[in-house]
């Protein structure tokens, strides 16, 4: 009875360090970033950092929660928690609240909740649960199109509550089919697509659909030397050319203008300097004084709450998105490369835990875990530091909010439990 005890509490101790180095000093730097005039006390609940604290330990008894259920019954209810999540979503068109343009937040008294950071837990058991299934083959073209469809339902729903930051993180399931034996060819297919969607816009549709078309024709004639197959030649030409008119078409006609100026500006299409420097003080502004920010702390930072940009809330929303802006300003390169560093060594650890994975369930729900929060991860800093377009996605573990928190938290820790199971099998 001991013995089976102890067993018990065989949990992954470096990844639970890990996350909590993480949202400790994602901690502090939220109450630097919130913080307004003198500290009164730290439990100050009308501010972030207060608030925060409190998400902080609702946040363990969730940890508790999700380790005193089986590990069987993660995969076992997999489908019911992910219909709940799909239903909690189209709910929103109903009920939801608009924040910033986006229909993504349930009001409950004086609390928010946002079901898409809880649709990327579900979406991940879903797919894990569909994955391991005997019957499912991933390299039959028919269950990839099943998967694909798990994952785009809720993609859709949030893109059409005008999430377009929540929606980018489930192309990282990618990842996780490609882990599982999808065709390599699938991996050349995304790299092209890509080149072809940026090179529409950043050399328009036509240039970029002639030279792809005489590239495709050189690889069938000159390179494969297949002169007989005309008609796949002719199909891949034309569904390019679809593909980089239908690009344009998205750019000019469905995104918002906000959302056009973004890509506008990381591609440097913009050319007017006027309209650059109206740019700078209105959708630019954050990413501009985030820039400075991160530059003006130099190696070693300027202390905490030193931070004079912090201090004089030069970034708005700085404790969400932007937080680490507050990191490079006030600790520096060191601080910032403290917090690379940590994110990098859990995703590997979860990673490097997913390989050992007895079940398939386990091994894939381990590589989505660790797909999302390199997404996350990847996106949110390169935002900040103006690598990639500015999109409203947090820094896991870090960033401001209940939802986001909780939500991410689930994700690790339901893995760590999996991989507790694996454990204490004998």
């Amino acid at each position: 009875m001991s013995l089976n005890r102890n067993r018990n509490f065989k949990f992954d101790w470096i990844s639970i360090i890990l996350f909590l180095l993480l949202v400790g000093f994602g901690w502090l730097n939220i109450f630097s970033a919130s913080l307004s005039g003198e500290v009164t006390s730290y439990f100050d609940f009308s501010q972030p950092y207060g608030k925060q604290l409190v998400f902080i330990i609702f946040t363990f008894a969730l940890i508790i929660l999700v380790f005193s259920l089986e590990a069987k019954f993660y995969e076992r209810f997999a489908s019911i928690i992910y219909l709940a999540s799909i239903l909690s979503l189209i709910g929103l068109f109903l009920f939801g609240k608009t924040v910033s343009g986006a229909t993504s937040w349930y009001t409950i008294g004086s609390m928010t909740i946002q079901p898409s950071e809880f649709a990327k837990v579900a979406t991940a058991l879903a797919v894990a649960k569909y994955i391991s299934d005997l019957q499912t083959n991933i390299k039959s073209i028919k269950d990839q199109l099943k998967t694909v469809l798990i994952i785009s339902i809720p993609a859709i729903l949030i893109l059409l509550q005008n999430d377009a930051g929540s929606t980018i993180v489930y192309a990282a399931f990618f990842f996780v089919f490609y882990r599982e034996g999808i065709p390599q060819v699938y991996l050349f297919i995304g790299f092209a697509l890509l080149v072809i969607g940026v090179s529409s816009l950043k050399f328009s549709a036509l240039p970029t659909s002639i030279v792809v078309s005489i590239l495709i024709f050189i690889h069938y004639f000159f390179i494969k030397k297949k002169r007989k197959s005309i008609l796949n030649p002719i199909a891949t030409v034309i569904a390019c050319v679809i593909l980089s008119f239908g690009v344009q078409f998205f750019y000019t006609s469905i995104l918002q203008p906000h959302q056009q100026d973004r890509i506008s500006l990381w591609l440097r299409l913009e050319k007017d300097p006027e309209k650059l420097e109206q740019l700078k003080k209105t959708i630019l502004y954050n990413l501009h004084e985030s820039e400075k920010a991160i530059s003006s702390g130099g190696i070693t930072g300027k202390g905490f709450l030193e931070g004079t940009r912090t201090i004089g809330k030069f970034v708005p929303e700085q404790h969400t998105d932007y937080i680490f802006s507050t990191v490079g300003e006030e600790w520096g390169f060191l601080g910032s490369t403290f917090v690379v560093v940590l994110f990098v060594l859990l995703i590997i650890r979860i990673l490097y835990l997913a390989e050992l994975q007895k079940s398939q369930f386990s091994r894939v729900f381990g590589y989505s875990v660790a797909s999302i929060l390199f997404f996350h991860f990847m996106i949110n800093i390169g935002m900040v530091m103006g690598l990639i377009p500015t999109v409203g996605i947090p820094l896991p573990f870090f960033s401001y909010g209940g939802s986001g928190l909780w939500g991410f938290t689930l994700l690790l820790f339901i893995f760590i439990k999996l991989d507790s199971n694996r454990i204490n099998e004998w």
